[in-house]
């Protein structure tokens, strides 16, 4: 009877310990994983007492928890399911996983490991009882249950564990939260073996990290890191490898590389452990994807030492011609190119493998000292991005260029080029040939302005896109127009479309700037540009059309002095709107004050503070963080992201040319009503931008801390002020009650 209650012990069941579920089995019934034990004593036994019988009853239990503690730890340590590569291909395995009804995990195996540890402790418990019991002249059973009684208190909640596992198939993260949850617990013994289990769980983890933050490697067969590569909806599994393989070749390494920093991993909130924050689960990421970027280098990235023949090189290639594009770079090659060893020295990823080879020989896992290691591989990373990002690929001349360009900070460039191709925006621009025509006066002040010592001008493109508006030159047709979208509906515009506002330009980024400069962010730079250069081309034709008239004035003067004949007709004409000039004075007092507080007040201040942010930051996140706020605090300084302001600029800027081309066109096509309608619409639009700008909202918030400094330019001599006020005043005549 003792020896088969041993054997019962191990899990082996007989003629007087039977199994209620094996029994079911060779009925043929189904039976599930059971909650309760479904070992027994058989019972036709007569021979033993109730007691007795109970207290057998209840050793057995723990054979039957031992069997199914063993079947999981057999089941999950099981590695007949891989086999080798060369014998069947990834995607036919791949395809066999899914089939099956649970995939593998490395993480319950790690788990089994340690149930079998458990396991070695208890089978080497019941031998040494199997020894005292021979030993003894009278065996009795209370040496089997003093032997044994420390695992009544650990079998139990370690197969509601692996219960929970399987029923609920429990993976990865998700199954350190379970382990992490149950190791809170008053029982010592209990609390030290479920911490055992969360161990071997964490050196999974503890792998899987090194891999990602010491190689920039995903090591994560089963999808059960926390980490995930961004899958592609596009792919479908089932397709051959040849077409995988023509898909991969035409993708580029530097375009996987900029793919993967950008969207190519992401975290798992399901995988991600409970006892991890999320914002360690970011640093994780950023870590392995700047890991990633150094250890994998673009090839066309050069070191480049002597940069003053780079410059000239590519300064002269940009004047000589915009379309000899396919300039041979081998020219330029003036070192060999960089490797990741050079970028990520060996001994710094020898310190990230040391900090976490610490982590993983913990018996437990520590909150602080895990985030204190994954806030230094972090900072690791950040750094020697940044070294990569503003030392080597020189990110304050990018920045210092596209502040030339996007920004008018090169304003004798954009005059230049805005006086070349007047003559050609007074028509519409032809949808074939408009970019290629504004490309002339666009070389032409290149040629003028731009020296050879510029190197980043050859970045810079002009484009005219189309978006299939129906354009009007702002001179030929005045009156309001329709324009008709491509694919939307027609929508009614309150002034007509002039098709030069779509004039924009674009900035060729290299690697790894493209880490830095992203799409949006170089979007962001556009809208500025496109707002600023209109309001130059605005500024500049308020000028010239007063210089236009007064030259045509003093000629008309001297050939009255020397013919000495009375005035003309024209010279009337031009004597009956000089009220009109007080208007454009008008015009031309708000564009360049609007104009001196974004170029002055809101650019170059904070220009200036992301210099300083530069020059005393050493960490790459942070000076992404600094840029996003630099870009911000243009666009909504300078009033673009508020719609009301915003409108309200755009319509006083078409104000203002059409003011300018009648005045020009006045004697051929004399039309004083419709000036005096541009001016009182004008009067309108600049007094509601006015008292906009200053209500307590905008003027007494830290969203534009200069535009007081605006709003005191425009209203030196409470001119705007003593305007709006009268426009506020006006009360409407009420109509009369009926009696």
């Amino acid at each position: 009877m003792l020896h088969e209650l041993l054997l019962a012990l191990l899990g082996f069941t007989g003629d007087l310990i039977v199994d209620e579920r094996e029994q079911l089995k060779t009925l043929g019934l189904d039976s599930p994983l059971s909650d309760e034990s479904t070992f027994k004593l058989a019972p036709d036994i007569s021979f033993i007492q109730p007691s007795e019988r109970d207290l057998i009853e209840r050793l057995i239990k723990l054979g039957f928890y031992y069997r199914e503690l063993d079947r999981f730890a057999n089941k999950s340590r099981n590695l007949s399911w891989i086999r080798s590569v060369t014998i069947v291909h990834p995607l036919e395995r791949a395809d066999e996983l899914s089939k099956s009804e649970k995939k593998p995990s490395v993480y319950r195996r790690a788990i089994a490991n340690g149930i079998v540890e458990i396991l070695s402790v208890y089978r080497s418990a019941v031998l040494h009882i199997e020894q005292k019991l021979l030993a003894e002249t009278t065996p009795i059973l209370a040496t089997v249950t003093q032997g044994l009684n420390k695992f009544f208190v650990l079998f139990p909640p370690l197969y509601e564990v692996v219960l929970e596992i399987e029923r609920d198939d429990i993976r990865g993260g998700q199954l350190l939260n379970v382990l992490n949850k149950r190791c809170h617990c008053g029982v010592p013994e209990l609390r030290a073996c479920l911490q055992r289990l969360l161990w071997h769980g964490h050196q999974v983890m503890y792998n899987q990290l090194a891999a990602w933050m010491v190689y920039g490697i995903l090591q994560d067969p089963h999808e059960e890191f926390f980490i995930k590569r961004q899958e592609d909806g596009d792919l479908d599994h089932r397709s051959s490898q040849e077409e995988i393989s023509e898909k991969l070749a035409r993708t580029s390494v530097h375009e996987t590389s900029l793919t993967d920093w950008h969207s190519g991993f992401h975290i798992s909130l399901d995988m991600l452990p409970d006892h991890i924050p999320m914002r360690l689960g970011e640093s994780v990421l950023f870590a392995g994807k700047a890991i990633r970027v150094l250890r994998n280098p673009s090839p066309a990235f050069q070191f480049q030492k002597d940069k003053s023949f780079q410059q000239t090189m590519r300064g002269s290639q940009r004047i000589r011609g915009f379309m000899h594009s396919d300039f041979s770079e081998k020219e330029t090659e003036l070192d060999a190119d960089l490797t990741g060893e050079e970028l990520l020295p060996q001994s710094e990823a020898d310190k990230i493998e040391a900090m976490l080879k610490d982590l993983k020989e913990s018996s437990e896992f520590h909150k602080r000292s895990f985030e204190c290691t994954v806030d230094s591989v972090r900072a690791i990373a950040a750094s020697h991005l940044w070294q990569l990002v503003v030392v080597r690929a020189d990110l304050s001349g990018h920045l210092k260029a596209l502040k030339d360009y996007f920004l008018l900070e090169k304003g004798d460039f954009f005059q230049c080029f805005l006086e070349e191709s007047r003559q050609l925006m007074r028509f519409p621009p032809r949808q074939s040939t408009g970019e290629a025509d504004l490309m002339v006066p666009f070389q032409l002040a290149a040629t003028k302005t731009i020296g050879e010592e510029d190197k980043y001008f050859s970045r810079v493109s002009l484009r005219l896109p189309s978006f299939g508006v129906t354009v009007r030159s702002s001179q030929a047709d005045l009156a309001r127009s329709k324009v008709s979208l491509t694919g939307k509906a027609n929508l009614t515009s309150d002034t007509s479309v002039d098709g030069w506002d779509a004039i924009a330009l674009e900035y060729s980024v290299d690697w790894p700037m493209q880490l830095f400069f992203t799409q949006e962010v170089l979007s962001k730079y556009l809208k500025v540009f496109q707002y600023l250069i209109r309001l130059k081309r605005t500024q500049m034709e308020l000028e010239k059309s007063w210089a236009s008239v007064m030259h045509q004035d003093h000629m008309d003067f001297a050939q009255h002095r020397k013919d000495g004949t009375k005035e003309s007709i024209s010279q009337q004409r031009r004597q009956g709107i000089r009220p009109m000039w007080r208007v454009r004075e008008h015009m031309a007092f708000l564009i360049r004050n609007l104009q001196f507080y974004i170029q002055v007040d809101v650019i170059e201040s904070q220009w200036k503070v992301l210099q300083t942010h530069i020059h005393d930051s050493q960490d790459f996140t942070e000076l992404v963080g600094f840029h996003q706020e630099y870009l911000s605090a243009l666009i909504s300084q300078s009033f673009l992201d508020i719609g009301a302001v915003s409108r309200i600029l755009d319509s006083i800027m078409k104000l203002c040319l059409q003011f300018c081309w009648n005045i020009e066109n006045h004697e051929s096509n004399p039309n004083t009503s419709e000036l005096e309608n541009i001016a009182e619409e004008f009067n309108q639009k600049s007094n509601s931008l006015y008292t906009i700008l200053r209500s307590s909202k905008l003027a007494g918030s830290q969203r534009a801390p200069f535009l007081r400094r605006f709003l005191l330019r425009l209203n030196f001599n409470s001119f705007y002020e003593a305007t709006t006020r009268g426009l506020l005043n006006v009360v409407r005549q009420r109509p009369a009650l009926p009696l």
